[in-house]
């Protein structure tokens, strides 16, 4: 059977990079234009088009390949405006073609969702993603870590291949280009202390001394 992965998450939660990851195996029909860029925007993602017009997809040539990935961010930008996709009835719609579907949804830590949308959107949006993934069939339903992918790197990208039971290029030399630097690190400041310190200290040390 074939198997379609949405890549879904928050604006600001790494759409780009896991798209990048996903699209690098030869066996994967996906976003094969952003592993030649460093960034480039949704409007030119393969299945940008369907998103927009889902009954479409029945006309798609899937001759191409038995895997898929197409990234949307909850909200996406059409023509600038925030614009909240119709995730269920897409995964519904490709079902009705007899294609496996699985939404996988992106997280990354709330503060540094909140600090980036506010950044670039001037608000927080991420709340809405919230509400579409609670309605989300869990059946079909896999979560990504954007934390887990930095710290884990080769180890958990072998865990989601496994899982997903979809082709993952996990030894390219590229992905650890993808990875980079933490891209959570500009928005993190160290703190000389905190009131719990000198308790995590006492806590190795032998209490009656």
């Amino acid at each position: 059977m074939k198997h379609f992965i949405v890549l879904t998450g928050p604006q600001g939660s790494g759409n780009h990079m896991w798209s990048k990851i996903f699209s690098l195996h030869k066996d994967v029909y996906g976003w094969s234009d952003l592993n030649k860029e460093f960034w480039i925007g949704h409007d030119r993602e393969p299945f940008n088009a369907y998103w927009k017009n889902i009954s479409a997809l029945k006309d798609f040539d899937w001759q191409q390949s038995d895997y898929y990935v197409s990234s949307i961010s909850v909200p996406y930008m059409e023509n600038g405006v925030a614009t909240v996709p119709k995730i269920n009835e897409f995964i519904q719609c490709l079902e009705s073609l007899g294609i496996k579907a699985t939404v996988c949804v992106i997280g990354r830590d709330k503060n540094i969702l909140s600090m980036q949308e506010q950044r670039l959107r001037l608000a927080e949006t991420y709340h809405q993603a919230l509400e579409v993934y609670q309605n989300l069939p869990m059946d079909k339903t896999y979560f990504l870590s954007h934390e887990l992918l930095i710290l884990y790197r080769h180890q958990y990208l072998n865990k989601i291949r496994k899982d997903l039971n979809f082709p993952i290029d996990v030894n390219d030399e590229e992905v650890e280009n993808i990875l980079g630097e933490n891209a959570n690190k500009k928005y993190l400041r160290p703190i000389e202390d905190h009131w719990v310190d000198e308790l995590a200290r006492n806590s190795s040390r032998k209490w009656h001394e």
